[in-house]
């Protein structure tokens, strides 16, 4: 048995493992490992208020579609109300989705060390690296993206009518996760048509089939949004208006997602999509003219935002796994050290960035400029705000913020209604046991929370001093509490704004 080198960064015996049992154990190792950060880091504040969303779950919020909130209550059913709870759900998903990407890199042609290259790579990307077992909209939206993609490259030549059904339905449900799965219907469109035998399959039913499944099950949330005044449709899809041109900003896009992506795989990246581009001969790169083509529409559309508005980092990601089966097939004619250190790269700079947030340094271990501190100090801060609350004779907690809110509402230790007493319309009649009769304590960031503004909605304000969050020589976040009575408007449908 003869020892070689396996494509991913190191040495395998020949024949040793099949493709599928390599991608079995990436995706099985990499999940282990999230698992257990997953239970030992703090939940970030959009992972909290999503949390807050699986408590009341409906089919639209103000900011997303409904799936994170499902999956959340999923996880807390089987781990409990922890942040192991609220991950559970993503982070075997972002496992399944490695095994979904590099069976979907075999059926599409590529060379089984290509596969188990690209799925790697995938989670060596930073965005997957660490944000993989993160419960925010981009998890769901990225399985879901690859599933529709493994279910078209997994029907065959034609594609069968089940998997045509089986990839619309995981386009509605993609839909459902986040809107950027609208962009899945003009990829395969696009590469339909940029594939030899596409216009066939459009002579068929079952490509508007599928088009149909996914229009049904992205129909609870269209249902939802219409009795709800649009309000998820004006957040999101308002974004696209133009009001000014900022040609400047697609310069950073793309340098943000050249770092996010991992410098190294988005090299690699722009070569292999050069290569599936140019040539109909060699079936890998038909093969890959699948997932490219997909991503195709999506990534266009944030090229052409960022010049009117900023694309934040992690919009893009459903459309990495593309991107590093694209890297991973540029490799095989790259130098083997440049194969070695991109998994080095990107998987070792995350393992530390993780370790860092879980496990290493106690508050303050990098002062001010900690990368932490948005996670840090809120079980002794909600602690505190209890007592604050307790000292005052307070009925009820109000906040400006709703990661605030959501963060305090995490840590379970406020023994009275919690409240956002501005956007108030991310509620809907959430707090049905709030009194407005009963005085309140009101706090933010001093910054965020100023006496004159809470005097235009409460008939007293009573300052009820600062709460740290944190402690020296650490970052500290100043809180300015106030005591108050008699509210001007209805908070629960008006707010204080």
């Amino acid at each position: 048995m003869e020892l070689r080198d396996d494509g991913l960064g190191g040495v395998v015996r020949s024949g040793r493992l099949s493709a599928h049992a390599q991608l079995a154990l990436i995706a099985v190792a990499a999940t282990a490992v999230r698992l257990v950060f997953a239970g030992t880091i703090g939940l970030t504040e959009d992972e909290a208020y999503y949390r807050l969303w699986s408590q009341h779950l409906q089919g639209g919020y103000f900011d997303h579609p409904p799936m994170i909130a499902w999956w959340i209550r999923a996880g807390m059913m089987l781990a409990g109300d922890t942040p192991l709870g609220v991950r559970l759900a993503p982070t075997l998903a972002t496992g399944l989705a490695t095994w979904l990407l590099g069976d979907t890199a075999l059926r599409l042609g590529l060379a089984g060390r290509v596969a188990t290259r690209g799925a790697l790579w995938w989670n060596a990307t930073f965005t997957i690296g660490l944000g993989g077992l993160l419960a925010t909209p981009d998890t769901p939206a990225c399985f879901f993206w690859t599933l529709c993609v493994w279910s078209l490259a997994r029907g065959g030549k034609p594609i069968r009518p089940l998997w045509w059904i089986a990839a619309g339905v995981a386009a509605g449900l993609c839909c459902l996760a986040k809107y950027s799965g609208l962009f899945l219907a003009p990829g395969v469109l696009l590469w339909l048509l940029l594939t030899p035998g596409g216009l066939n399959e459009l002579k068929r039913p079952w490509p508007w089939l599928a088009g149909l499944a996914a229009a049904l099950v992205f129909l609870p949330n269209v249902l939802w949004n219409a009795a709800h005044d649009w309000m998820t449709f004006d957040k999101q899809f308002g974004r696209a208006a133009v009001e000014h041109l900022r040609p400047e900003r697609l310069s950073e896009f793309l340098l943000t997602q050249f770092v996010l992506l991992n410098p190294l795989i988005a090299a690699l990246a722009a070569r292999g999509v050069a290569r599936a581009s140019g040539g109909r001969r060699d079936p890998a790169r038909v093969g890959l003219l699948l997932p490219l083509a997909v991503a195709a529409p999506f990534l266009l559309y944030l090229m052409a935002h960022s010049l009117h508005d900023r694309v934040q980092g992690h919009w893009p990601v459903p459309t990495f796994g593309a991107l590093a089966l694209a890297a991973a097939y540029a490799a095989e004619t790259s130098r083997p050290w440049i194969r070695r250190a991109v998994p080095l790269l990107g998987l070792g700079l995350s393992a530390l960035a993780l370790l860092y947030l879980s496990l290493l340094p106690q508050p303050g271990f990098l002062g001010a400029r900690d990368p932490a501190r948005a996670l840090r100090g809120w079980d002794a801060f909600a602690h505190d705000v209890e007592a604050t609350r307790r000292r005052e004779g307070a009925g009820w907690v109000g906040v400006m913020s709703y990661g605030v809110l959501a963060q305090l509402s995490a840590q379970r230790r406020i023994q009275a209604p919690l409240i956002e007493i501005v956007e108030r319309q991310r509620y809907f009649d959430w707090d049905r046991d709030f009194d407005a009769r009963r005085p309140g304590l009101v706090l933010d960031l001093d910054r965020r929370v100023k006496e004159a503004e809470l005097r235009r909605c409460f008939a007293v304000v009573v300052p009820a001093g600062v709460i740290d969050r944190g402690h020296s020589p650490g970052p500290v976040a100043h809180y300015a509490a106030y005591r108050v009575e008699g509210p001007k408007s209805d908070l629960l449908r008006q707010g204080c704004p």
